[in-house]
């Protein structure tokens, strides 16, 4: 048989008395999470309405800052696309003055005339016409060969003697 001793006996109490501890701080956390669920349900739309509130807060100041770095992009972007057609328009410039030289080259080996001699004659021509002005030119008419008329014949009168 099992005897009591002294010691058993304080092992015992001890164990009971840690039992009905955990007992007790179960029970506690229990009714704290009651408590807890209790609370949210009754401030649970004051929350909510809070914690919109504080997003509307959060997703104003995120826009705003948002929007300020699209604008400096959108600067960025609007003074990188004036270089980038300053330079794309001189390189066209020289490309045109380029083809324009050629095409004048070759039409002037070939003896076409350009633009600019064309001009160049039409200045000389009205300089001669205001320096000389322009007489009536006189043509002479061919000589026509005179040609007679054949004269009418005379038709003889026929005599009848009587």
């Amino acid at each position: 048989m099992v005897t009591k001793t002294k010691m058993g006996s304080k092992v015992t109490s001890n164990a009971k008395q840690l039992a009905a501890d955990y007992k007790e701080s179960t029970q506690q956390i229990w009714q704290a999470g009651l408590g807890a669920f209790a609370k949210a349900q009754a401030e649970g739309t004051k929350v909510f309405d809070a914690l919109v509130k504080e997003g509307k807060r959060l997703q104003e100041k995120t826009q705003g800052v948002a929007q300020e770095q699209f604008a400096d992009v959108s600067t960025k972007a609007n003074a990188l696309k004036a270089e980038f057609l300053s330079k794309a328009t001189g390189q066209i410039g020289k490309l045109e003055g380029i083809f324009e030289e050629r095409v004048a080259k070759a039409l002037k080996q070939m003896g076409i005339p350009t633009k600019h001699d064309i001009a160049e004659l039409h200045k000389k021509i009205d300089a001669l016409k205001v320096a000389k002005p322009a007489a009536k030119p006189v043509v002479k008419a061919a000589a026509k060969p005179a040609t007679k008329k054949a004269a009418p014949k005379k038709v003889a009168a026929k005599s009848t003697k009587k």
